[in-house]
């Protein structure tokens, strides 16, 4: 079955796709080409209260009594009806994003179909403790919470959207998801393929709209137990507060503004290649991409050379064309932003030099939200450009000469999400991942993830942990059985 573009983007609740109660609609715009791509519902906190009172009332139907097995199978039907669908899945997050349709087939959809699968996988292997003690056996129960929140961003909609519902149903949870209003496709997809899979209505649902009117709502709900939320800092202050004022659970992955760690005795070649894709990955649009680079003074000219060259080099251009590379950012605002802050660089006495405008392109492109992959060097590592996250393609380099100097720049800001190293000194590898505040150090790498382990940051980049077990145990309440055996 394909996947059209909807004209109406609805909610999904109690099993069923409906109009929002509040009646408003707003535009959903291809930023590839500041074209229509249909109406998003704007949803109200009666439509929140819809949604979680159906997520409740699911709480005692049907899926109460569904075993570890029968979940971990629905969630296999859930990634079989997503691979049936990839190519026009793959399409609705193309036009949703602007990214290029190859990105969205070989690492959106792709991820959302492994993320499925995974947890599927890592429920059905789920153990519990057992503590023996003198006269009595204590085990744990890990139980479901109930309902829970799930709010995720426009950068990679389906991919993190699946990477916290796959773990909240594989517990047994309901869910009410509030997918980025910038980008609904996929998740009003999702909805149909969950129904197809044998989902029990009201198990998952989806409410579209924006934070104030529906994000803040869900969070305050007395009904939801939990919110799992991945987005910008700020916004994560806001729900830290609504979650606190209730004692919810919350797991935040937040933003980053993180560093790629350059040495003169990396292999320069695979560095060059790596640092592109670290910095200027899906538009630069992703809470992991590398937005300061520090590269030791020994090799900068050289190096800052190399990535230049590779940078223009990118093919910018109609993201639905598979020989594309670069597509355009998420929104015209977006784009605004990130030209303020490429101005801010020059203001402080940055040289652009590469990128820095926005490309030469042909209608329709020419209206789109498009931006060239950029380089700014000659800024102190304290500038603002330097320090704040800019969350698009944008990179500024700076130099060191001595190990310490790289630690004390790169733990400089106040988040601490992830970082790259690039050495041949295992030595050095080591020191450095000890060193640096993050929650992710990749070495020679970048973006190479394996599902099992925890991901999170530290200092303003989050709080808490998500992935394998860790998002099991998230989205579970333990509770501990003392048996006495006098």
């Amino acid at each position: 079955m394909t996947v059209a573009l909807p004209a109406l983007i609805d909610n999904f609740v109690d099993g069923r796709y409906a109009p929002p109660l509040t009646g408003n609609r707003a535009p959903n715009r291809n930023p590839a080409t500041n074209s229509l791509a249909g109406e998003l519902s704007m949803s109200g906190p009666e439509d929140v209260d819809a949604a979680v009172g159906a997520a409740h009332a699911a709480l005692t139907g049907p899926w109460a009594r569904w075993s570890v097995e029968e979940r971990a199978r629905v969630l296999e039907r859930i990634a079989d009806g997503i691979e049936a669908r990839f190519s026009d899945l793959a399409r609705l997050e193309s036009i949703d994003t602007g990214k290029p349709i190859q990105t969205a087939q070989n690492v959106d959809i792709a991820r959302a179909v492994s993320n499925f699968r995974f947890f599927a996988g890592a429920v059905r292997h789920t153990g519990s403790d057992a503590h023996p003690m003198q006269g009595a056996l204590n085990y744990t129960l890990r139980q479901r919470l109930g309902v829970v929140a799930l709010i995720t961003p426009w950068n990679l909609p389906l991919y993190l959207l699946s990477w916290k519902v796959a773990p909240a149903l594989a517990m047994g949870n309901t869910i009410v998801c509030k997918p980025s209003e910038m980008t609904p496709l996929t998740a009003h997809a999702l909805g149909q393929i969950a129904v197809e899979a044998g989902l029990p209505p009201g198990v998952l649902n989806v409410i579209h709209g924006n934070g104030q009117d529906v994000g803040g709502p869900l969070c305050g709900h007395p009904l939801v137990k939990a919110i799992s939320f991945t987005g910008g800092t700020v916004t994560g202050h806001k729900v830290a507060s609504a979650a606190a004022r209730s004692l919810k659970k919350s797991s935040l992955e937040l933003g980053g503004k993180n560093p790629s760690l350059v040495f003169a005795d990396c292999d320069i070649d695979r560095t060059v290649k790596g640092v592109l894709r670290a910095s200027f990955a899906n538009q630069g649009q992703v809470c992991l991409c590398g937005e300061r680079l520090l590269v030791e003074e020994e090799i900068a000219d050289e190096f800052v050379g190399r990535l230049a060259a590779g940078a223009k080099a990118i093919r910018v251009g109609d993201p639905l064309d598979p020989a594309t590379e670069f597509g355009s950012q998420v929104s015209l605002a977006h784009r605004a932003k990130i030209e303020q802050y490429v101005q801010i660089a020059r203001d402080e006495g940055g040289t652009v030099v590469a990128g820095g405008e926005r490309p030469d392109l042909m209608s329709p492109w020419n209206a789109g939200a498009f931006y060239t992959p950029t380089i700014v060097t000659g800024l102190a590592s304290s500038a603002r450009a330097a320090r704040e996250e800019i969350f698009g393609p944008v990179v500024t380099v700076h130099t060191f000469r001595r190990d310490d100097e790289a630690v004390v720049m790169a733990n400089e800001v106040e988040y601490g999400l992830s970082a790259s190293i690039w050495t041949s000194s295992l030595r050095r590898a080591h020191q450095m991942a000890e060193e640096i505040d993050a929650g992710t150090i990749w070495v020679n790498t970048w973006l190479k993830r394996d599902l099992r382990v925890p991901f999170g940051g530290m200092k303003a980049s989050g709080v808490g942990r998500e992935g394998g077990r860790y998002s099991l145990e998230f989205f579970s309440e333990p509770k501990n059985v003392c048996i006495d055996l006098t």
